[in-house]
């Protein structure tokens, strides 16, 4: 018997939803596991299937239970009475269940044994080695898209949390930033022609920058809309490596990246950046004469770009907490950075992650979603 695999198209758009980072909608995983348990009601034999699975954004363990057309209900299931022990995960179970059908297929998700997690089919005959292995299979897709689903709720649960701390850093910096300007004009107007007033002006102007950019920062954790347009990556890139040139330059590293230009609608200012603060970050890292590699492949859904250096790479630890607000190895180090670069990529629909090289070094990869610009 032919058995089509388990909802191989809505199993890719769950995949898809979560690593791009989106909100995650309850109501969506429910519609995808009830999709993939409706396809296996409707096999021959199959009375009725049950899966318990956790939601992670409710943070609630949830039931659903599909019948086979003209099936009767079976309330003592709810009870789970029934529940074997010790669970083996990915592993089906042939168990016993005081009803008048015949045997009932359990596979457990996990091995948790505290709110378990599970697919539960009941049949009117021994199913088929074929149609278990479907159910296993199912087990597996259904396993793969929760674990996606909590990481993406997990995410975005750090984003609120750093959209709370730029507002609220936001507003303790305005006033000192305020006060600099003022005293920065005072002087400057104080002073004679010469060094010490262009000083003077210089700093005035770079608090009206900052100051700019704080609330263009600020404007952004709001969650708004993004101001996107046409860009060319390379001249972004660009536009960072000249404003880090001095401190490539003190530490003789060199930035190699592509000359092809990539046009990719984006907001500029953002995604700037991001650029800004994985280069920062890398440069820190890197060694003395070291070289910084930027690499970019485009696609007709999305572009990939990797920033490696030879700098000592990433612990388990910093792998795992690494885009953690207030997480850093950087003395005077804010830990928001990186944090920040993860939001701004979330919010243009793409993906940040961190990686290890063979070869020593780390790597910072992000994708962003490819459209056709005329």
């Amino acid at each position: 018997m032919q058995i089509a695999p388990p909802l191989a198209a809505e199993v890719s758009l769950a995949r898809t939803t979560a690593k791009a980072g989106l909100p995650a909608v309850s109501w969506h995983l429910e519609t995808l596991c009830r999709k993939q348990m409706a396809l296996l009601a409707s096999q021959p034999s199959v009375v009725c299937v049950r899966l318990a699975y956790r939601d992670a954004q409710v943070d609630q363990r949830q039931h659903l239970t599909e019948y086979a057309p003209g099936a009767a209900t079976l309330a003592h299931l709810e009870g789970e009475t029934w529940l074997p022990t010790p669970l083996n995960a990915l592993e089906i179970q042939e168990i016993a269940l005081e009803c008048d059908l015949g045997p009932a297929y359990f596979c457990a998700l996990w091995e948790r044994e505290q709110d378990p997690e599970y697919l539960l089919v009941l049949a009117r005959a021994p199913l088929t080695p074929t149609l278990q292995q479907f159910i296993q299979n199912t087990v597996t897709s259904l396993r793969g898209h929760l674990t996606l689903y909590a990481e993406s709720v997990r995410q975005r649960q750090e984003v609120h949390l750093l959209e709370q701390v730029v507002q609220r850093l936001g507003h303790q910096l305005r006033n000192p930033l305020a006060l600099i300007a003022l005293y920065a004009e005072n002087l400057r107007r104080g002073l004679p022609e010469g060094s010490a007033r262009e000083q003077a002006q210089l700093i005035g102007e770079t608090v009206g920058d900052l100051s700019t950019d704080l609330t263009k920062l600020i404007y952004c954790s709001q969650s708004t809309c993004l101001c996107t347009a046409p860009q060319d990556l390379r001249l972004v890139l660009t536009d960072c490596i000249q404003g880090l040139q001095p401190w490539l330059t003190a530490k003789q590293i060199q930035v190699h990246y592509p000359k092809t230009p990539v046009l990719v609608a984006v907001d500029r200012l953002q995604i700037k950046q991001v650029f800004d603060n994985l280069l920062h970050n890398a440069l820190y890292f890197s060694p003395e004469q070291g070289v910084i590699t930027w690499h970019w492949q485009v696609s007709q859904e999305e572009v990939a770009i990797d920033l490696a250096d030879q700098g000592p790479g990433l612990s388990p630890e910093d792998l795992a907490q690494v885009f953690t607000p207030f997480y850093t190895r950087r003395p005077g180090g804010t830990g928001l950075g990186l944090a920040v670069a993860r939001k701004i990529v979330l919010d243009h629909q793409g993906r940040l992650w961190a990686s290890n090289l063979p070869e020593g070094g780390a790597q910072f990869s992000l994708t962003l979603p490819h459209q056709r610009i005329p």
